[in-house]
């Protein structure tokens, strides 16, 4: 039960305390409208990632999951790291244990792991380079031809990569809940419906959804393609959240949620939506949940983020 007073503002506390601890507010695009809305800066994994690394305050809040906080973490070993729900979780991460992924590089000795950001710290540490959906075709492209490459843990991305790369990459089969729930069926029906709509999907999504869009890219390329494409109206195939900017970029659109085969709301993160700014808030306030980790796990994970990061 989170105990706050209903006569506070949220909006003026956060800030007040973000003042106090000399704190930035990191938000990713599938974060809850008003969160976005205070936070000192908004993008996906790759552009958080670089701002972790950069910022000068003293206490990193990140209203994301528990990965990113994590990732923040490791790049700022020195600096308090909050997240306001610790069970903000990640069904890709999920997908992927360590012990599972460290047996899968061993069989494959051989072979670059090249592993999305969206995993865990252990996994992190026992990849080669580090990738987002944003540089990842750029880092592969940079691996020689003869080399074998292990991409983890998203299959749907794997695959998406493979096409764009022509690589003959060896995939682990995860996957993200909310990419996965897309219906093809619906997404035809809305094209039919507005047959003057552009489909733009995140290539997390699965191929039978991936075949019918105009713009495939990361949540950020998506924003940007929104902006300066001449469209006026988007079937968006990815986590509802990143409307909330693409409406405040070119409000004159219209931006139409891509559906799941059933009514429920499948297609937004329940592990993103577990942070409220109730919680942020409290996280603020509390100094509570920080993220901790011990630093040889640390060290290791490091590594190959600075790789991603010098060959991005």
């Amino acid at each position: 039960m989170l105990n706050i007073d209903a006569e506070i503002s949220l909006e003026e506390e956060i800030l007040k305390l973000k003042k106090e601890l000399n704190a930035v507010i990191l938000a990713h695009y599938y974060q809850e409208s008003e969160i976005q809305d205070i936070a000192d800066f908004i993008g996906d994994s790759l552009e958080l990632s670089r701002k972790a690394k950069s910022t000068q305050a003293d206490v990193i809040v990140f209203a994301g999951v528990h990965f990113m906080a994590e990732t923040a973490k490791i790049l700022n070993p020195e600096k308090l790291v909050l997240l306001p729900d610790l069970q903000a979780g990640c069904s890709l991460a999920d997908s992927c244990p360590a012990p599972l992924f460290k047996s899968f590089r061993e069989k494959h000795p051989d072979h670059i792991a090249i592993t999305y950001i969206n995993c865990s710290a252990e996994v992190k540490a026992l990849s080669d380079i580090i990738c987002t959906s944003s540089n990842a075709e750029k880092i592969i492209n940079q691996i020689p031809p003869e080399k074998p490459i292990l991409f983890s843990p998203d299959r749907n991305l794997g695959r998406y990569l493979i096409k764009k790369t022509g690589r003959d990459m060896l995939l682990w089969q995860g996957a993200c809940i909310v990419h996965e729930t897309f219906s093809e069926r619906k997404i035809i029906q809305l094209k039919v419906k507005y047959p003057e709509a552009k489909i733009i999907a995140h290539p997390e999504c699965e191929e039978v959804v991936l075949r019918h869009a105009d713009y495939i890219g990361s949540t950020s390329k998506l924003l940007k393609y929104v902006q300066e494409d001449s469209a006026k109206t988007y079937i968006v195939a990815t986590e509802t959240g990143i409307i909330h900017q693409m409406q405040k970029s070119a409000p004159e659109k219209l931006y139409i949620p891509a559906p799941p085969e059933t009514s429920c709301s499948c297609n937004d993160c329940p592990h993103m939506k577990r942070n409220t700014m109730e919680k942020l808030y409290l996280c603020m306030k509390n100094k509570y949940p920080k993220l901790t980790m011990d630093e040889p796990l640390r060290l290791r994970a490091l590594k190959p983020i600075e790789r991603m990061l010098e060959m991005s």
